[in-house]
């Protein structure tokens, strides 16, 4: 231990004496972004995501088959190649539905495995689907939503609703009462879970938590599926659970929105109750209310949360009951019922002086051959990522993965190059649990023959637990060899990579630039991130010849 910790003060001191006579001292620590001259296409901190979406196998699996060796493996390295494309286009995390029709993927005690796993309703498998998706997601330092859907049960099914069709153990069969069919037609019906019911809510927390306790998540994530979208002519049949279960309210559709609200706070609360690190996060249609309804509302025409599913997203939002949220602004700039261009700055006054972050959901699937014509254009989506940006937007989600990687008019091309071009971490938040972190001290910085630098450090011996743990590590790279002033780590120019730690604490860390130039010289920074990516102070510089 002595030998080794001299080596590393060692390396520290030569350091320091090659940095103090090639440079001035550096400018004072304490600066931030906002003091310094950042890039705005090369944000340090940035949410960049895609949604993989598992319901009817849109985007993984693509197929579902009865279980086998050779299906479990194509089903893996399917989803590795998600991973890949989020990795080439600089994502910070993916959002995967785990729980597409209160069903799971993973050996839940609740509920039956995903009928889209296998084909089969029920059907085990034969491995946990969700210890994969995370472990290989962390590897590479995405951060991991577990994507829920609380009240959906099933999707149409033939031209009635036979609960019998259902897993054997779902507990559906043994509570007919709790589900709805809604919308009822010829191509059948889907199944939901009656909001309005106690035991309901209650059990709908249960089986989502489930997974909260048991796995390593990063946020547990909803959509826009809470009461169902209206069909014509045709209610929600809840008339009886209103009166039974009404609170005092006598409007029902008061009755209806206090529902999910109560969803919504209690689910928050539990999450954070289990695991205070792990976020919370929804997903809901990108109009709360339009302002000819409300003076509140937004300059858009078009369908309401607050009204057709009973989603009172505001509300979310200045209760802070999430941690963020991703409207789906699903609408091209200049599209006259909804304008992404007047939607953005009303979502961004919303989330206005409250913790709650703000990501934009982005509709990839409508890019070429749509009905509005904007989005014939390659650049309407990177226009938009433009537009977020002088506005509180903390980043952006992508529906779904199928449509990011088909690259429709080359678009997705485009966007990346001009906005996801540079590594970035995910933004900190600040309300969550946290302690001070160590940074790491670079032991070593080796050069091979074709230029590429391997840099070794140990792993900062910091507090146990979730807080003040390195989690992973982000690394800069200076040209020439000198001492960083504060902003040189202000946006992500600098930034190489971020790597996950491995091994236990005190581990050597290894990591190779393989983006170095020969003959090129470096001055190399590393810092500790923590599981919710608050950055220590830098550690000591490293000069690579």
């Amino acid at each position: 231990m002595a030998r080794r910790l001299g080596a590393a003060l060692g390396a520290a001191a030569l350091t320091l004496s090659l940095l103090a006579v090639v440079a001035p001292a550096p400018a004072a620590a304490g600066a931030t972004a906002g003091e310094c001259v950042t890039d705005p296409a090369a944000p340090k901190r940035q949410f960049r995501a895609m949604w993989i979406s598992s319901v009817v196998n849109i985007d993984w699996p693509t197929k579902a088959s009865q279980t086998a060796s050779d299906v479990v493996a194509a089903q893996k390295a399917e989803y590795l190649g998600w991973l890949d494309l989020a990795e080439r286009l600089n994502h910070t995390a993916v959002i995967v539905q785990v729980r597409p029709t209160a069903d799971a993927f993973w050996p839940s005690p609740h509920e039956p495995w995903s009928e889209f796993l296998t084909g089969v309703r029920g059907q085990d498998p034969g491995w946990d689907p969700l210890a994969f998706v995370i472990a290989e997601a962390h590897k590479r330092n995405l951060e991991f939503h577990a994507w829920m859907n609380p009240y959906r049960v099933s999707m149409p099914d033939g031209a009635g609703v036979d609960i019998n069709k259902l897993a054997p153990n779902h507990p559906v069969r043994s509570h007919p009462d709790w589900v709805v069919p809604y919308p009822i037609n010829a191509a059948g019906a889907r199944l939901y879970y009656n909001p309005g019911i106690p035991e309901v809510r209650a059990f709908v927390q249960t089986a989502m938590l489930d997974a909260v306790k048991r796995y390593d998540v990063d946020a547990v994530h909803f959509d826009d599926y809470f009461y169902p979208y209206p069909a014509a002519n045709q209610d929600f049949a809840d008339d009886a659970t209103f009166a039974a279960y009404n609170r005092g309210f006598t409007d029902k559709a008061d009755w209806r929105r206090d529902n999910i609200n109560l969803l919504v706070r209690e689910f928050g609360t539990a999450v954070k109750a289990a695991k205070p690190w792990v976020k919370f996060g929804i997903s809901p249609f990108g109009i709360w209310r339009n302002k000819t309804a409300d003076p509140l509302g937004s300059d858009t025409a078009g369908s309401q949360s607050y009204d057709i599913i009973s989603a009172d997203t505001r509300k979310w939002v200045k209760e802070e009951w999430i941690d963020y949220i991703v409207p789906q602004i699903y609408w091209s700039i200049g599209f006259t019922v909804a304008d992404y261009g007047k939607l953005i700055p009303w979502w961004s006054d919303v989330v206005s002086g409250t913790r709650v972050q703000l990501y934009i959901g982005e509709a990839d699937y409508k890019i070429a051959a749509n009905a509005d014509t904007n989005w014939n254009d390659p650049r309407e989506m990177t226009d938009h990522l433009a537009f977020a940006r002088d506005y509180n937007v903390s980043g952006h989600v992508h529906f779904s993965a199928v449509q990011v990687r088909s690259n429709k008019l080359g678009a997705t091309d485009i966007y990346a190059a001009e906005h996801y071009a540079h590594p970035a971490i995910v933004p900190a938040m600040p309300h969550l649990p946290r302690k001070p972190l160590l940074p790491p001290v670079v032991t070593s910085a080796t050069r091979d023959g074709a230029g590429a630098v391997t840099l070794k450090w140990r792993q900062p011996l910091d507090k146990v637990g979730p807080f003040g743990q390195a989690t992973s590590y982000a690394v800069y790279r200076l040209d020439g060899t000198r001492l960083p002033r504060a902003c040189d780590l202000a946006d992500a120019g600098q930034l190489v990579d971020t790597v996950r730690a491995v091994g236990a604490v005190g581990s050597t860390q290894t990591f190779v630039d393989r983006t170095a130039q020969a003959g090129q010289r470096y001055t190399y920074v590393v810092t500790s991130l923590d599981r919710v990516w608050n950055e220590s102070p830098m550690g000591l510089p490293r000069p690579v010849r």
